[in-house]
């Protein structure tokens, strides 16, 4: 009998896609519909959304292993273990944590060597931009309604890329709900570059500049907001890469 899981299911799209990278896509039988399956993998069936999934079709796989993510998804891995099914629930909100969570996907399917070549390459692509001689004021908006500030890892990275987040203050709040801000304190810090990725919706930047008061922030001033998809950026996995060096072309700060 194999110790390693033949038969994941990946309910969070960040894993599906590093065990797609550390080559270990053999042992994936079912994802989320939020994973863009790259086109030199086989295609896999879809079995959830991100708070939802079709408990039968995930039956249907016979899974020897779940993996979820999140407190917004604890409510499915609850359900899941009162079915029977083993289930990996990872909660990683910091860049190291992601780390560590990577490390760990590699060794439950035996591919330490891969995941950790992997693993030198996110170090690399998100080292700190050195030598930065201004710091633009930087508000990332996770939601518009209310308005959701950055988590924990994407207040990291925009200081790793030069940038000064607005609401630094709430980067260990761990809930979406402790993070609520109001747009007049948006307004009061006057934020030089918003970015902004809304958790699966388009983003609409002239709505968010029409918002009461805004036309006068310096961001919208200048044309100066952006949208990053949030597979590169709300996905904590090796995408945030991506994510990063997005930030840092908008901040001036890439190479």
């Amino acid at each position: 009998m194999s110790q390693t899981p033949q038969r994941i299911v990946c309910l969070s799209a960040e894993a599906a896609d590093w065990l797609w990278r550390i080559g270990a896509w053999d042992c994936v039988a079912g994802i989320t519909a939020f994973f863009k399956v790259p086109p030199d993998a086989a295609p896999k069936p879809h079995v959830s959304g991100f708070s939802t999934a079709h408990f039968e079709e995930v039956a249907g796989l016979k899974p020897d292993l779940i993996i979820t993510f999140s407190d917004v998804q604890a409510p499915l891995a609850a359900e899941l273990m009162r079915r029977g099914f083993p289930v990996l629930g990872t909660n990683q909100r910091t860049l190291l944590e992601t780390e560590a969570t990577l490390a760990l996907l590699g060794r439950i399917v035996g591919r330490e060597a891969e995941a950790e070549r992997w693993l030198c390459e996110f170090r690399r692509g998100l080292a700190p931009v050195e030598k930065v001689e201004f710091r633009p004021r930087v508000y990332f908006e996770e939601w518009n309604d209310p308005l959701i500030s950055g988590i924990a890892w994407v207040s990291e990275l925009i200081e790793r890329a030069g940038g000064d987040d607005l609401f630094v203050e709430l980067r260990s709040k761990k809930a979406a709900l402790e993070r609520v801000v109001s747009p007049e304190q948006v307004c009061r810090g006057n934020p030089e570059v918003i970015f902004a990725s809304w958790c699966g919706r388009p983003v609409q930047t002239a709505e968010m500049a029409s918002r009461a008061g805004w036309h006068g922030l310096a961001a919208v001033r200048e044309h100066r907001m952006y949208e990053i998809p949030g597979e590169d950026i709300l996905q904590p996995g090796f995408r945030l890469v991506h994510g990063y060096e997005r930030m840092k072309h908008h901040l001036g700060t890439g190479r």
